[in-house]
């Protein structure tokens, strides 16, 4: 029993799908963490490993590079009438929608919200706690998000 888990385990880390998706989330990861080295926005180890492993917004976008590369591995692996493919296609399209438009809207409203806020505590009017501001993408930073999926998803999908 435990060595069938191990086996599935180990047939799930080395399934191309799986590693197309996280390979191009890393990557796209890793990129945006090096722009943001080189602009000098990263100033301890702490935000180093933040960027490369959990900051969202930015360029590239890591999550339409990583619903490109399932979907672009699915149609590969799977054909593009397949309902799998179809699934993965919905997910993509959900995901980039998702991106450019309500996380981008929220991240625009919080950031005016804050600047209300502090003018307002500024005043002395009220005392005010700012709040995330989750961002968003710009269309680039999902077109190339989307590039770099296609062309990561392509890879597995044919090495």
């Amino acid at each position: 029993m435990l060595l069938a888990l191990k086996l599935k385990l180990f047939k799930l880390f080395f399934n191309p799908v799986f590693l197309s998706c996280v390979f191009s989330w890393f990557f796209a990861q890793f990129i945006k963490t090096i722009i943001n080295l080189c602009l000098r926005r990263i100033h301890s180890i702490g935000e180093l490993f933040e960027y490369l492993v959990w900051q969202t917004g930015g360029f590239p976008s890591s999550h339409t590079a990583l619903v490109t590369s399932l979907c672009t591995s699915v149609a590969f692996r799977n054909g593009i009438e397949s309902d799998i493919f179809m699934l993965s296609a919905c997910l993509m399209m959900i995901t980039i929608r998702d991106a450019l438009g309500v996380r981008r809207a929220n991240g625009i409203h919080a950031k005016t919200i804050n600047q209300m806020g502090k003018e307002l505590s500024e005043k002395n009017i009220i005392k005010y706690k700012p709040i995330k501001e989750v961002l968003g993408h710009k269309p680039m930073e999902v077109v190339v998000g989307a590039l770099l999926g296609f062309f990561i998803g392509l890879a597995f999908s044919t090495l």
